[in-house]
């Protein structure tokens, strides 16, 4: 991977979006735990994925993006449940889970990809 590619833009740009969403979610005093775990878990998923473009090996950047992976799930799981409970009103909510299965295809892809690559690395 290098630098300006589709998945390092979209994971900024989405990490851009839940930083957004933290700080109107504080504002509207939702429970303070509940939005650091959207927080880190929505910024965790382009920091790994940055991290994965500097990696040292094949095998430390399919790590990399699998943590990415994991993350982009856990994400899509805080917002479901701040969209179903009201937390996050429903079409932003909705916009914001769009852009988390995208990234989770992408990385999907990308992953397939790299192992299909050298087996089972």
């Amino acid at each position: 991977m290098k630098e300006g590619n589709v998945i390092l833009d979209k994971s900024f740009l989405f990490s851009i979006r839940i930083v957004k969403t933290f700080q109107y979610l504080r504002e509207q005093k939702v429970e303070r735990d509940l939005c650091l775990q959207l927080l880190n878990s929505g910024t965790s998923i382009g920091a790994n994925i940055e991290e994965a473009v500097g990696a040292a090996s094949r095998k430390d950047f399919i790590n990399k993006l699998q943590i990415a992976y994991k993350e982009a799930r856990e994400t899509r799981y805080w917002l479901k449940l701040m969209k179903e409970t009201n937390l996050i009103e429903g079409k932003l909510g909705t916009s914001l889970l769009d852009d988390c299965e995208e990234i989770i295809r992408i990385l999907t892809s990308i992953l397939n990809s790299s192992k299909g690559d050298k087996s089972n690395s």
